[in-house]
């Protein structure tokens, strides 16, 4: 009963850790544009796309979408941390920044998220 607990908690750590180690990589190229936050979403949906295109496969297992799926994406995406850098490019006025940030999360992301599930048929 706890195992699906632990395998979402392993998969979490393992995604927070990678996320962290994007914007380790990313920050020096910051600016006024949240990139590290940009590409680990983008990553995090190319992942989600590539397993979501693996659920017919019999190796990924209810076990092993929880702790990929649910733990990994789930911890790697930071659709959080996208809401409070938008606010913050609005509260300091770089409202084009603004704009091409929440509209290239959109396009972006969905476009991994296609990416990965063609790539995983």
């Amino acid at each position: 009963m706890i195992k699906p607990f632990l395998l979402v908690f392993l998969g979490g750590g393992i995604g927070s850790l990678c996320r962290y180690g994007v914007w380790l990589l990313i920050r020096p190229w910051q600016m006024h544009f949240p990139w590290a936050t940009f590409v680990a979403n983008a990553i995090a949906c190319f992942l989600l796309g590539l397993f979501l295109a693996w659920q017919g496969h019999s190796w990924l297992s209810d076990e092993r979408r929880l702790l990929l799926i649910t733990g990994l994406c789930g911890g790697f995406s930071t659709y959080s941390t996208f809401t409070a850098e938008s606010w913050g490019l609005w509260q300091s006025g770089h409202y084009l920044a603004l704009a091409a940030y929440t509209a290239g999360q959109f396009v972006v992301c969905t476009a991994f998220l296609l990416l990965g599930v063609r790539l995983g048929t």
